[in-house]
């Protein structure tokens, strides 16, 4: 289905005008044709002249349809598409044009989908129609912020995230025609998106994970690469909703945790890991620091110190250097032998 833009319907003041001068002068014939035909029945096509007019007056004002910015109406004649108008002003088209919007009424977690008070004249300023509900497609930028799923990651561990996509309909004839209702289909290709690229990458850092598909292990993870995960979920959407006519602007990650089940365990796994990189810094500090000693004392001729010695002395320094606690040392006020 290709869109067609109707720019040529800006003419809804001239029709207004036209269609209530018609109405006055309808109504003024009739009354005139009628206090006439009292007196003379030949004045009767008169007043017959003056009912049909006042009646068929009102007719193109049913055609009358006000758009604000960024907004677009796609209108369909007994069931014809017949093309789109979009963009602020005032239009009148064809009366017996019905607009078309399956996504109406449908609310989702995102912006633009908040209930308002209906407004009393809103059926005037929309058109006068058979339904009520308003059928105008809004052409902004959204933002939808689905809820947070549990998937598991490419290790099998199961983690919650959560998206918001920043879309907008461009293509207004696809978006109401190729598809049943465009928000739900874009709601439900977020979440199937979502599960494919998640599955793809460790939570974590992970040796011998392959997340770009060239065969090489990478560094890639989802708490450590969210923009590159991002970009990913962004085309994979893009790829499913373009037949829906929605361009997808972008895609943030907005919530990333291990799911409740296994979170302390987790925690648990991340201290270790850190206390073992910080217990490797520390023994690594301390073999430099006793290899910076013993030349020390070997080039200034301090002492002269046997191998049994100097054993002992890596053993006491490693001891101060890499315990927990304030070393307590014993002083020999005697000879060490």
């Amino acid at each position: 289905m290709q869109e067609k833009i109707l720019n040529n319907k800006k003419h809804g003041m001239a029709v207004l005008v036209l269609s209530i001068s018609a109405i006055i002068c309808g109504l003024t014939v009739l009354v005139l044709g009628g206090i006439a035909m009292e007196t003379n029945v030949a004045y009767l096509p008169v007043f017959i002249a003056g009912v049909v007019v006042t009646l068929v007056s009102w007719i193109p004002l049913v055609g009358l349809r006000i758009l604000r910015p960024s907004e677009a109406l796609v209108l369909t004649l007994f069931g014809k598409y017949v093309g789109t108008i979009k963009g602020e002003g005032f239009y009148a088209v064809n009366p017996f044009c019905s607009a078309v919007n399956p996504a109406a009424g449908t609310k989702l977690s995102q912006s633009g989908d908040v209930k308002k008070a209906e407004d009393p004249l809103s059926a005037i300023t929309d058109g006068v129609s058979f339904n009520f509900a308003n059928k105008k497609i809004s052409l902004k930028i959204m933002t939808l912020n689905n809820s947070r799923q549990k998937i598991n990651d490419c290790l099998g561990n199961p983690v919650e995230i959560g998206i918001a996509v920043m879309w907008k309909v461009v293509d207004t004839a696809k978006a109401v025609f190729n598809v049943d209702n465009y928000k739900e289909y874009l709601s439900l290709q977020c979440d199937s998106a979502l599960r494919n690229i998640v599955r793809i990458y460790p939570y974590d850092v992970a040796p011998g994970v392959d997340t770009t598909g060239d065969g090489l292990a990478d560094e890639g993870s989802l708490r450590g690469s969210s923009e590159v995960v991002a970009n990913r979920i962004k085309e994979e959407i893009q790829k499913r909703v373009d037949e829906a006519g929605i361009e997808i602007l972008e895609a943030r990650i907005t919530y990333l945790a291990y799911a409740p089940e296994i979170a302390a365990v987790m925690l648990q796994r991340q201290q270790a890991s850190a206390i073992i990189d910080a217990r490797k810094m520390i023994v690594d500090g301390a073999v430099g620091m006793v290899e910076m000693a013993l030349e020390r004392l070997k080039e200034g001729g301090v002492v002269t110190l046997d191998e049994e010695r100097k054993a002992q002395m890596v053993s006491n320094l490693l001891v101060v250097l890499c315990g927990n606690h304030d070393a307590q040392p014993v002083v020999n006020s005697g000879s060490i032998y």
